[in-house]
């Protein structure tokens, strides 16, 4: 427990001291760059802030060497399963765009064109690599290798799952500039946590990043490492970001409730597939302990 103390501490702290200094922040700020949106400025600080939050909660933890951020595979080995994850996770969210077209969830947009398909594609693949990096380094990465070396397999998977799906879930929430306050950064933050004060309109969406978040966590401890992670990751964001750039939704369709109104895309058609996913990986013995 000690473990997921210091990384929910560090993101719940830091949300807490953004609030409290939003005002004094914001002043300063505002004197030198007024075109600046309080939002923005509140939420480059409190990005800071949790950099400077997760270092220290790493120091304390003892998290130093590449295997305890997920990155101590061999550079060939690493490459290899990061490829061979980029490859099934376009596999397996292939389908789900697919699906959609068929059920008349998603129109496709008129006429893209091969020069905006390739477009799409290379800004997906991009943006997965980005976002994959980044979030399997710090969830199935430092994380998990936390939390699993102190309380098991079972514990850190459900709990970098759990912390994984919430923290998608910050709304984003403007505040005009003669409206701010030396409250504002409290409002914000209110703001912020509005999808925990009305959970049902984004819970198929949660409950499709909890799916994923459990398997990516099992594939972590199957393989030892983030690679694999980040390829399935990187696919997955890939194929949404390319699908949104090339399709539509339509609210018209009798399937429209598939698909939540969280992204566009993720819902309960998503979260039954990941559930799937988990099953046969699980079964498979894909993504669980290996067996001594």
């Amino acid at each position: 427990m000690r473990s997921l103390a210091w990384f929910v501490g560090a993101i719940g702290g830091t949300l807490l001291l953004a609030a409290a200094f939003a005002w004094p922040i914001w002043q300063f700020t505002h004197s030198l760059q007024p075109d600046w949106p309080f939002h923005r400025v509140i939420s480059r600080f409190w990005q800071l802030l949790l950099l400077l939050g997760l270092v220290l909660a790493v120091g304390r933890l003892g998290l130093a060497g590449r295997v305890d951020w997920g990155y101590g595979l061999p550079r060939a080995r690493f490459l290899r399963q990061a490829g061979a994850g980029f490859v099934l996770g376009l596999a397996t969210m292939l389908p789900m765009t697919l699906a959609m077209l068929a059920l008349g969830i998603l129109d496709p947009r008129a006429g893209p064109g091969a020069a905006k398909i390739a477009e799409a594609i290379a800004s997906g693949m991009l943006l997965g690599l980005a976002v994959a990096t980044v979030e399997e380094t710090f969830f199935r990465g430092l994380m998990y290798r936390a939390i699993a070396r102190e309380s098991g397999f079972a514990f850190a998977a459900w709990t970098t799952a759990v912390v994984y799906a919430a923290i998608h879930f910050f709304a984003r929430t403007k505040i005009p500039a003669d409206e701010v306050a030396w409250d504002s950064g409290f409002r914000l933050l209110g703001g912020v946590l509005t999808h925990f004060a009305h959970p049902l309109p984004v819970l198929d969406s949660f409950v499709t990043l909890l799916l994923v978040g459990l398997l990516l966590a099992g594939v972590r401890e199957r393989t030892g490492a983030v690679a694999a992670c980040i390829g399935l990751h990187a696919g997955w964001v890939c194929v949404i970001k390319a699908t949104k750039d090339l399709a539509v939704a339509n609210p018209d369709s009798h399937a429209a409730f598939l698909v939540g109104p969280f992204d566009g895309y993720t819902g309960w058609l998503v979260a039954g597939w990941a559930a799937l996913l988990v099953a046969v990986a699980w079964a498979r013995g894909w993504a669980s302990p290996a067996r001594a």
